[in-house]
């Protein structure tokens, strides 16, 4: 069955918040027939109560109140739909059912019915949203994403089965695009036995990905709050500006260093498929976007500054290094062993200096005993926090000369803990103290940019 081109759209959760902001999105999806299936978050705050939910120990006055801000949240949007009454026994029966989960998970806490619980939120907006566009007068119609992403049991950060996905999209999605606008969960899947799991971190972007990727789309737009990808946080300088359309590289380095707009894993998907990336604002998306493709008209030294703060850096100093072998293969065993993964790394003779992201919680206290008395049976250990990572990210840096010198020149007044370059041909990469963080950065800005 062949279909005219056609376009994957993901809409976050502030695009989703209220019944105005849906009246936007649908229009959106009405002011262009490509946009053929819809993948939606859920509405905003909700999933933040989900997550409460989905803890250990929750009271059941607490329980009760939860479930009551969630109807709440969505009946103040089904109030302006013609078909109010059956979404809202629609939202009602999932709300109990809801409620069932989360006493089961209060008296005994379980990885797979914290999923479950996650996952209530994109359940509730893709049926809403199906209605919102009916409203408009497009033919939209609520698909359980469940049937076709199929996962491994690995609650909370499950794995896409993708032979399933591409195989069970066919089948079961491709037919309805014929005639019908699709509205889908993002973030969620399904494993063997039935039950429900969710993707993690950036799952609903990633999610849309996958699809687009298992349907042969031929765009993706993800439409969240803001006018596309900047040169850097435009809450750090007002001389922060879009970008009009940068690589899937520059992307990928941006996603990966920082940039809260796109997770790194939703650039893959299209990165194989060489699916072209819109990402633009519903609030106003006459104002256009970015265009992250293959190939762009100019590929600059230098496109943007991300930063990523909360880094710790680890220093492993040994003059058993010296000449040796199998050290550092040491080094990473004990981090392998304690699922550690390293962000960068530099050496020299006999240290090396490793970097971590977003060390807080258990992690930060893993690094402080377990790991590091492991660690100091090799070799001597030091531990930094309050760190934050600074990334210049463009084209061809390692082979343009007078890199290095316009970034440290601009900031020589500040100290720079740990620099890594030559690696990619996208970033310069480094470390500064996290009370600094966004002066390195707007001055960097200013003198890069302006």
């Amino acid at each position: 069955m062949s279909l005219l081109p056609f376009t994957v759209a993901k809409f976050g959760g502030t695009s989703l918040a209220d019944h105005q902001a849906m009246l936007r999105c649908a229009q959106i999806i009405k002011n262009d027939a490509s946009n053929k299936v819809v993948v939606v978050s859920a509405s905003s705050g909700v999933t933040n109560l989900l997550v409460r939910l989905s803890q250990k120990d929750v009271p059941q006055h607490e329980q009760l109140a939860i479930i009551s801000s969630i109807r709440a949240i969505q009946f103040n949007i089904t109030q302006h739909l013609a078909e109010e009454t059956q979404l809202n026994f629609q939202i009602d029966q999932l709300l109990n059912e809801l409620s069932e989960f989360s006493n089961a998970q209060s008296l005994n806490y379980c990885s797979r019915i914290a999923d479950a619980i996650l996952s209530f939120g994109e359940q509730m907006s893709s049926r809403i949203f199906a209605q919102v566009l009916k409203s408009v007068g497009v033919n939209g119609e609520m698909f359980d994403v469940r049937q076709v992403m199929k996962t491994n049991a690995v609650y909370g950060k499950a794995v896409v089965n993708l032979e399933l996905l591409a195989d069970n999209a066919q089948q079961s999605l491709t037919p309805l695009l014929v005639d019908k606008v699709i509205v889908t969960q993002g973030f969620i899947g399904q494993d063997e036995d039935g039950h429900t799991t969710t993707l993690g971190r950036g799952g609903s972007d990633y999610s849309a990905a996958l699809l687009a990727e298992a349907l042969h789309a031929d765009n993706l737009s993800i439409w969240t709050d803001v006018v596309g990808i900047f040169t850097t946080d435009p809450r750090i300088t007002e001389h922060a500006r879009a970008i009009k359309e940068i690589s899937f590289g520059e992307a990928a380095e941006m996603a990966t260093f920082g940039a809260k707009i796109l997770h790194p894993a939703t650039l893959i998907p299209a990165m194989r498929k060489n699916i072209p990336v819109f990402v633009g604002s519903s609030k106003e998306p006459e104002k256009g976007g970015t265009r992250i493709q293959q190939f762009v008209e100019s590929s600059p030294i230098y496109r943007s500054i991300a930063l990523r703060r909360e880094q710790t850096l680890v220093t492993v100093k040994s003059p058993a290094m010296l000449h040796a072998s199998g050290f550092l293969a040491q080094v990473f065993g004990i981090l392998a062993k304690h699922e550690l993964s390293v962000d960068l790394i530099t050496t020299s003779e006999i240290s090396v200096a490793l970097t971590f992201d977003n060390p807080t919680g258990s992690t930060q206290a893993l690094l402080n005993s377990t790991v590091v008395e492991e660690l100091e049976q090799l070799c001597e250990v030091t531990v930094e926090h309050g760190l934050s990572l600074i990334a210049v990210i463009g084209n061809k840096m390692h082979r343009s000369n007078g890199v290095g010198t316009s970034i440290f020149e601009t900031i020589s007044g500040i100290n720079v803990r740990m620099i890594c370059h030559g690696a990619s041909e996208h970033n310069l990469c480094f470390l500064v103290d996290e009370k600094q963080a966004n002066e390195t950065v707007e001055k960097l800005h200013n003198a890069l940019f302006s």
